[in-house]
């Protein structure tokens, strides 16, 4: 799967306009029945509202896309709620906006305002991050060599994870997947190639993302 943006965690945010109560609930989901799930559980908490909104965005090409205006004016809510997503192209999140009605209707222009609105406070509220999948990478260098290698490796942005001091001195590193052959090669020229390379699990970081 390529590196993909999503929320930071999991959450709510509500506003308030004309005396309507709009509760965003914000979800990590990788599957659509995580994302089922998820909108069920909030109507079944929620169910006196008047309205529980849903739109989410799964798949490693964004190609589940989904959106309900549960009762609301035909394009009104979910639609809105998903534009929103797309636009701050999100991933693998599921968002679902209750309302409960305060006793003023705002009118088909008013309720998009309002559903796109809501989605886009939570998300600036709970925070975006960027997960992007990294290779692990240690690189075993003598002694000598070592003080000047971890300069190197930390005036750098690759991710220094641990340093082993066993007959040699191990430095294990996270590295971006579409950088490794540009470290490899950086390696090679830090120690003239005396550096030993090993590979190992690849694992996902999360960068906050700031807009």
């Amino acid at each position: 799967m390529q590196n993909f943006r999503t929320i930071k965690e999991n959450g709510s945010h509500e506003i308030q306009i004309k005396k309507s109560r709009f509760i965003c609930h914000l979800k990590r989901t990788e599957t659509e029945e995580e994302a089922i799930h998820h909108i069920e559980s909030i109507k079944k908490e929620h169910w006196k509202a008047n309205h529980n909104c849903s739109a989410y965005i799964l798949g490693e090409r964004q190609e589940f896309q989904r959106a309900h205006d549960d009762g609301e004016p035909s394009g009104t809510a979910g639609v809105p709620m998903l534009e929103i997503l797309k636009k701050r192209n999100l991933n693998n999140i599921t968002a679902v906006v209750t309302r409960y009605f305060g006793g003023i209707k705002l009118g088909a222009g008013g309720l998009i305002r309002a559903y796109s609105g809501s989605v886009n406070a939570a998300l600036s509220s709970i925070g975006i991050v960027e997960r992007q999948l990294h290779q692990f990478i240690t690189v075993s260098v003598s002694y000598p060599m070592s003080g000047k290698f971890e300069n190197q490796l930390r005036q750098s942005e690759y991710i220094l994870q641990e340093i082993h001091y066993t007959e040699s001195v191990s430095f294990e590193c996270l590295i971006r997947l579409e950088n490794i052959e540009q470290f490899l090669n950086e390696v090679t020229e830090w120690t003239s190639d005396q550096g030993v390379c090993t590979r190992g699990k690849q694992a996902w970081i999360e960068l906050e993302v700031s807009e």
